[in-house]
């Protein structure tokens, strides 16, 4: 539980500037002495009221609506007042002063709920999937994002560490029972369990992958020699004339980037300068910020020239790569048909288009994202990742050692890795890191 001691803190909700509403938020012990002593009287808990704002001196501020949560009954699990008033910046400033002069501290980025998660109200992923809907990008990553703070992915994390726990139970009990004489190597209901904690690992990992995805987007570099129709095609999939399209070849010397969606998952496309050798610092500067936008790729889009004399002669780094062969309008029955890893199209007409778009979900992981996703970070994708090797090490244990003092500690550890996804097993500089990155007001 975190320190009912600890001191008030304060802070508007609402983003800076101007709106119909500005919502100051307290939290505390005090919360309720101090908001009351900013009005006549405190409201009745959970009862919207009209009341006068009054600063330190008693002169009145603003008229709006007050809401009183007593502890442990709110967001936080404190005591927490919300002051709903005219959203000028003056307004809030005017209220931030007379709750400081009362007492209440001005709170840090993320500590609402970072206090919610030390209160026990909601686990730490659940805290982040609070931020991640604040910055979803699509509708689906923010159904996604209400999802994970609903609890979802916390519930399959738990059944997961449930099942890494019952097998350590079952092993360490093997181990200090010596008389049983369990042969782990014979032993079925050993293998049926960590069968299990492999598929509900495997199911988890994946849904995580696209998670991430819908969180942090994919980022598709387009790369190719000059005049393939590489902005072409950024203006085709983006929809709109984003980048100028001459018939002069080298016309885009810099790295535009356009944000699109396709099917829920956010894409920035980037179209880069043509690849050739020159003579040109500008150029020679655009094919520098060209090569280096390519290495942050996710996927590359090798658009080519299907006119053109050596369409494959283009140096490329070693990363997932799919062939977009362009300017299939310009030939005359084009016998390639589109595959997983090339697809031919024609920016001019649109043609194969629907080739590409798919291609692309399926290069990406896109296929796999559907309605019923959580959202999910790298952080978590990492303790995943370290849990399946664990858990893979206690099979060795199993099947090669014979050792179930070794497989018992492989999964000690994939336990406690995956209480760090939830906070069950964490530090304090990782609260640190997560809680920074929140506005001032949650």
């Amino acid at each position: 539980m975190y320190d009912p001691a600890s001191d008030t803190i304060v802070a508007p909700a609402t983003p800076a500037g101007r709106g119909g509403i500005g919502v100051l938020r307290l939290s505390g012990p005090r919360a309720g002495e101090i908001a009351g002593k900013m009005m006549s009287s405190l409201p009745a808990p959970r009862q919207a009221t009209l009341m006068w704002f009054l600063d330190h001196n008693g002169q009145q501020i603003d008229r709006g609506i007050a809401l009183y949560f007593p502890s442990p009954a709110s967001y936080t699990g404190e005591h927490v007042v919300e002051l709903q008033a005219h959203g000028g910046p003056v307004v809030l400033d005017l209220l931030l002063e007379a709750a400081t002069a009362y007492g209440a501290r001005v709170a840090e980025p993320g500590e609402f709920t970072r206090r919610a998660f030390l209160n026990g109200k909601i686990d730490l992923a659940q805290s982040e999937a609070v931020v991640d809907l604040i910055n979803s990008q699509t509708r689906t990553a923010a159904r996604a994002a209400a999802r994970s703070l609903s609890g979802r992915f916390s519930d399959d994390v738990h059944s997961l560490i449930q099942a890494v726990t019952s097998l350590r139970i079952y092993v360490e009990a093997a181990i200090d029972f010596p008389e049983e004489e369990v042969d782990f190597l014979a032993d079925v209901e050993i293998r049926t369990r960590l069968d299990d904690v492999e598929s509900q690992l495997a199911t988890l990992r994946r849904a995580a992958r696209d998670g991430q995805r819908l969180r942090d987007g994919v980022t598709l570099v387009l790369a190719g020699r000059p005049n393939a129709g590489k902005s072409s095609v950024l203006n085709r999939l983006a929809g709109s004339d984003v980048a100028i399209v001459t018939d002069r070849p080298g016309t885009t010397r810099d790295v535009l980037r356009e944000d699109i969606e396709l099917d829920g998952i956010p894409l920035r496309i980037v179209d880069t300068a043509g690849l050739r050798d020159s003579d040109d610092p500008i150029e020679m500067e655009g094919v520098r910020r060209a090569r280096a936008a390519m290495q942050s790729a996710d996927l590359l889009l090798h658009v080519v020239d299907m006119t053109g004399p050596n369409p494959q002669a283009t140096d490329l780094p070693d990363l997932p790569l799919l062939t977009v062969l362009n300017k299939k309008d310009l030939v005359t029955n084009p016998s390639s048909d589109a595959t997983d890893t090339c697809v031919p199209v024609s920016a001019l007409t649109g043609a194969g288009f629907d080739d590409l778009t798919r291609a692309i979900k399926r290069a990406v992981g896109a296929e796999t994202v559907a309605e019923g996703n959580v959202i999910a970070r790298t952080r978590h994708l990492d303790a995943l990742d370290r849990a399946a090797e664990h858990v893979e090490l206690g099979r060795r244990a199993l099947e090669v050692e014979a050792a179930g003092e070794i497989m018992a500690e492989e999964l000690r550890q994939a336990q406690n890795v995956l209480g760090e996804i939830t906070g069950r097993i964490t530090s304090d500089d990782l609260l640190g890191h997560i809680f920074s990155s929140f506005c001032i007001g949650k």
